[in-house]
């Protein structure tokens, strides 16, 4: 199955949490905090302006993003947990 964003959406996949800490010690499931970082695997055709034209999204599919916690809406894609967000709740392209 594929998935196309609507509008101003942005489909991200979440980096994998981390699986042990700086010093090594290893983290157990619940002790796991969600990342805030993910890759870009599809964005709409931007938001419909009041004159009839498109506004054009500042990220693209391949960008590596930083995005608010609590942004987006989780779906489970082919067995992918992937988020669906509005452009909006991106923060940061990281370079």
């Amino acid at each position: 199955m594929k998935l196309r964003p609507l509008g101003d959406k942005v489909v991200v996949k979440r980096l994998d949490a981390e699986e042990r800490t700086k010093g090594g010690i290893v983290l157990p499931e619940s002790a796991k905090e969600k990342p805030q970082r993910g890759t870009v695997l599809a964005v709409g055709e931007g938001k419909l302006l009041e004159n009839g034209q498109r506004s054009k999204l500042t990220v693209a599919k391949g960008d590596q993003v930083l995005f608010s916690s609590y942004g987006g809406t989780e779906v489970k894609v082919d067995g992918q947990e992937l988020l669906v967000m509005d452009e909006s709740d991106i923060l940061a392209v990281l370079d």
